[in-house]
């Protein structure tokens, strides 16, 4: 069944926020930034602290908490990049700029390097787990490598100290790195940093309540329990925080609940029409067609997908800037098929090959275009 569709705005997204806060910090950018952001932003602060709380969308946080702290503070709603997924768009969060420049789009990708589907943020094959330790280059040094937001800042306003607050699974980007595992971890070294007298920026990221929305589901107690707890223990830390911080309350994407999930192994005579595997994920696919084939992939497909998924050429895909706009990164003339495949329902196509089967199906999930995945509220203390 069809939902309400919301498409990626670049000029009032995820990439703004971040835009305004190196506008900010002085940082050159072609992008636009939020408006509503910018006001909240003339004063001068000693510490800006920008939190992102992985997978709170905007219908999530008013279904859990539609009179809570959080929607008490929020000064706008923005759509995430598309696809609406961590790696595109925490990569935005990073970088500065959309999918279309950076080259990350989803969360598997596949890499003529290694001749491989490469795990983006784990960096790692993606059916078998191979660490390409014996590769000659590294993919994620060399090729999809970009300058961070925390390098920008600190070349733009030397004065700046700026902080990164992580899981201790996840890469550093900054070179002021803080392992935090949890909430109460987060609030507990923002607060210890915001004592310090230097000018800084902190980005801090949480990855629920993303883990719980993917294992539980959007209406599961334990998704809502986070969220309400959450709500306390950020009001709890602005109290300790003082006038000269200013915290900023966000995410990359919202979640859908899966009710369907269709095998691409139950379906040979889509297979027969492809050149090797689909890759990005189970609700944003690309193909590889074989040329001779294009008509009879085209009807198959829709045959079998076109209440769940819009099949597009990839000529459309790019002329409807779905990535954004800029400096087109070299890669994704590699990374997107002839085809892509923009799921607009509750359902997910299961990436597999015969070498390895997919990864487990989620009792929730996200990359699509619903409004429940693409919209994010913007949230200032």
């Amino acid at each position: 069944m069809k939902t309400e569709l919301i498409l990626p705005n670049y000029d009032h997204s995820i990439l703004n926020t971040i835009t305004s806060i190196l506008k900010y910090y002085n940082v050159e950018t072609k992008h636009k930034s939020l408006e509503r952001l910018d006001e909240k932003l003339k004063k001068k602060y000693r510490n800006v602290v920008f939190l992102i709380l992985d997978g709170m969308g905007e219908h999530i946080l008013k279904d859990i908490s539609p009179n809570g702290y959080f929607i008490d503070n929020k000064i706008d709603c923005v759509t995430s990049v598309y696809p609406s997924t961590t790696t595109a768009a925490l990569t935005t969060y990073y970088s500065g700029k959309p999918p279309y420049e950076t080259g990350w789009i989803a969360w598997s990708q596949y890499f003529k390097e290694y001749g491989r589907a490469v795990d983006m943020l784990k960096h790692r094959e993606s059916y078998k787990g191979d660490n390409f330790k014996d590769a000659r280059i590294d993919v994620f040094k060399t090729i999809v490598n970009y300058e961070t937001v925390f390098e920008k800042i600190e070349k733009a306003s030397p004065n700046i100290k700026a902080y990164e607050i992580m899981p201790t699974y996840a890469d550093k980007k900054s070179k002021r790195s803080i392992r935090a595992d949890n909430i109460d971890e987060i609030c507990e070294n923002i607060e210890c940093l915001c004592k310090n007298p230097e000018e800084k920026f902190i980005m801090a990221y949480s990855d629920n309540p993303d883990g719980l929305l993917h294992k539980y589901g959007t209406k599961s107690e334990e998704a809502k329990k986070f969220i309400k707890e959450t709500e306390i223990k950020i009001k709890n830390l602005y109290k300790n925080l003082g006038e000269d911080t200013i915290l900023i309350i966000s995410a990359d994407h919202g979640h859908k609940d899966i009710e369907k999930a269709y095998m691409l192994l139950d379906y040979p005579e889509l297979l027969e029409c492809l050149i090797m595997p689909a890759s990005l994920e189970s609700r944003s696919l690309t193909f590889w067609v074989k040329e001779n084939m294009r008509k009879e992939f085209e009807e198959r497909f829709n045959n079998i997908f076109k209440e769940d998924f819009i099949l597009m050429k990839r000529e459309e895909f790019f002329e409807k800037h779905y990535l954004g706009y800029g400096e087109k990164h070299p890669k994704i003339d590699d990374f997107i098929g002839n085809y892509v495949a923009l799921s607009i329902s509750s359902s997910i196509i299961v990436l597999e090959t015969y070498l390895a089967t997919g990864k487990p199906v989620k009792k929730s999930t996200h990359c699509g275009l619903t409004k429940e995945e693409m919209e994010v509220p913007v949230i200032v203390i």
